[in-house]
């Protein structure tokens, strides 16, 4: 499982195979159950997550008790960048969203394997600027967009099959989910959906389907947001 593991992530795919077997060595396998939490925040640790099969949610927590979704991991994802790095404890959670596979390094086997190969670190820096990008970009949109506008441009992301000029995409998460990933609550995020379907926009179907019925119509929404 460790050497698929390190095959699959980007940081690590311009090794040698010899040096991704020596990566896969000092990688320690971990199972999660669905529910089943990776970490916490506070927690002493200091590793690099990596996940293999499954998937894995990262959240904070308000003073409140509200979750605040930050963004969901998939095979050749990584957290935990950020304690290692730093040798601070997390702030944020993290927490399986289905069984999972992950390829976990502690802080000293991940600076030994930077030391011998400068360019995962390189990589991970990589990685980590397109993330802060990424989160420029979202607090960009809400501050500056409506909870509409901010839905029409997740489902113009989504991948879609296309028929007779109808795009159907199908919502990765629970609609809760992804109403916390738009910074929304549950509420506005299903009055914002019916509002896009009264306008001819979109066709909510079944479960977590959407049927984009005018994709050009719905990208200048978009533009003129």
């Amino acid at each position: 499982m460790a050497e698929t593991c390190v095959s699959r992530v980007p940081v690590f795919a311009g090794l040698s195979e010899r040096d991704q077997q020596r990566v896969a060595g000092v990688a320690r396998p971990t199972r999660l159950h669905k529910g089943e939490a990776a970490y916490a925040a506070a927690d002493d640790v200091a590793q690099l997550m990596v996940v293999h099969t499954g998937r894995l949610k990262v959240f904070r927590v308000s003073a409140d008790g509200a979750q605040q979704l930050i963004r969901v991991l998939g095979p050749g994802d990584f957290t935990g960048e950020t304690s290692v790095f730093t040798g601070q404890r997390p702030d944020d959670y993290a927490t399986a969203l289905d069984d999972c596979q992950l390829c976990v390094f502690h802080h000293d086997d991940l600076e030994a394997l930077m030391r011998t190969h400068p360019e995962i670190g390189l990589r991970l820096l990589a990685t980590v600027s397109t993330r802060l990008a990424d989160t420029e970009q979202r607090l960009n949109a809400l501050t500056s967009r409506g909870v509409e506008g901010r839905l029409v441009d997740y489902l113009l992301a989504l991948p879609s099959t296309r028929q007779g000029g109808v795009a159907t995409v199908t919502l990765p998460l629970a609609k809760k989910d992804v109403a916390s990933l738009l910074d929304t609550t549950p509420e506005s995020f299903s009055r914002a959906l019916k509002s896009l379907a009264g306008q001819g926009l979109i066709v909510i179907g079944a479960g977590r389907t959407v049927s984009i019925t005018q994709p050009g119509r719905l990208q200048q929404f978009a533009d003129q947001e």
